[in-house]
């Protein structure tokens, strides 16, 4: 109770139901590795059974997680305090001793990044209808979470494994951890990076200069996996298609953006919307983040509402470009890089959900990072 006073005080969290320990440890069976439906850099996620019958996914952060107190606090009241289709419910959260624990609404679907573009079996039929119901599902979010809330919010992490879907193939976005509330008055904030390489927008990366824009980039990147049924990086692949971006823009400009349309559709797509799709994708990851539309412009575009002015599209952030000029083995005189993160190129995912690349207040354009590519630094 003390505790659970501490939060409610402390940080201003109202409005929030708050579980035991004991509970929550009942609910998933002493949280039994036969309940556990994911894991991630803050820690893991079970299915469980609350005491009103509802299924519940329980995010139990680890001791060991770098999600602070503070990253903790904004998630609840990120969260807690907005209703969207698209935004996961959260049912409420546990403060005891040093357990920090969340309860979301249990998705039967588990994220994007498993059933879509992971290499483990899944039986849900990605069709191009549901292809496109669960892009313009994303981008209502988002477009929720930027333009209709306010202050408004930059999730910060768009990306595959933030997107959770339900038994109809809903799409959910989930994990605010990570979220900034931003003041309308204010155009941007400088902050230390975090996010996911791959989705990461190039003034944010090497600037720390954080917009909504951010956003738009990594959704432009998602959505382009969405539609190619693949990741945004694979170093498996041939040199001209390891980089989902790079390849897109070449095929745009030989005018055969088709060819980036995921194969297991076997053709069986609308073409002229897989295309329209893309070149959004196109516009979404766009170098200058000005040039970047809004997210209600990219809603109405998708659904067909405003035609996509193909005069508008310029080269995107490629992220083979921010990998040359970005990316170094640390000097031997330096070992340890200001900028670390662990990324497997196989699969397009980080290996620590959130991962966070810690750049503090710096806006240096000449940062130093270091990746980890199956286990080869680059």
């Amino acid at each position: 109770l003390i505790c659970i006073f501490y939060f409610v005080t402390e940080f201003d969290i109202h409005n929030v139901k708050f579980y035991s320990y004991k509970e929550l440890r009942i609910a998933t069976e002493d949280f039994s590795p036969a309940n556990k439906i994911g894991e991630g850099g803050f820690g893991s996620v079970y299915k469980g059974r609350l005491k009103d019958g509802k299924i519940a996914a329980i995010k139990v952060l680890s001791a060991e997680s770098r999600q602070g107190v503070r990253e903790f606090v904004t998630e609840i009241k990120v969260i807690s305090e907005i209703e969207h289709e698209n935004l996961v419910k959260l049912y409420g959260c546990c403060v005891e001793d040093k357990h920090r624990i969340l309860v979301y609404n249990y998705l039967e679907n588990n994220s994007l990044a498993q059933t879509l573009l992971g290499s483990g079996c899944s039986n849900i039929q990605f069709n191009w209808k549901t292809r496109s119901k669960i892009c313009i599902g994303i981008a209502r979010g988002l477009a929720f979470l930027h333009e209709e809330v306010r202050p408004y919010i930059v999730h910060r992490d768009i990306k595959a494994s933030n997107i959770l879907l339900d038994r109809d193939l809903t799409p959910k976005i989930s994990d605010f951890g990570l979220a900034k509330l931003i003041p309308a008055n204010m155009t941007h904030v400088s902050t230390r990076v975090a996010g996911t390489i791959g989705y990461l927008a190039p003034e944010y990366a090497i600037r720390g200069q954080l917009t909504r824009k951010a956003d738009i980039y990594g959704f432009g990147v998602l959505l382009m996996e969405i539609v190619s049924g693949r990741c945004n990086t694979n170093t498996r692949l041939p040199i001209g298609e390891q980089y989902l971006l790079e390849q897109a823009w070449d095929l745009y400009e030989r005018r055969e953006l088709v060819g980036l349309v995921d194969t297991f559709l076997n053709g069986d797509f609308d073409a002229e919307e897989a295309c329209r799709f893309l070149m959004v994708g196109l516009l979404c990851t766009q170098d200058n983040p000005k040039l970047r539309p809004s997210m209600s412009s990219v809603v109405k575009m998708l659904t067909g509402e405003k035609d996509v002015e193909e005069k508008k599209i310029t080269k995107p952030g490629l992220i083979s470009d921010f990998l040359d000029l970005k990316v170094r083995r640390p000097e031997k005189t330096n070992p340890e890089p200001k900028y670390t993160s662990s990324y497997n190129a196989s699969t397009g995912s980080n290996n620590l959900d959130n991962s966070t690349l810690s750049s503090g207040t710096s806006t240096s354009a000449t940062m130093t990072f270091s990746a980890s590519y199956n286990d080869q630094s680059v």
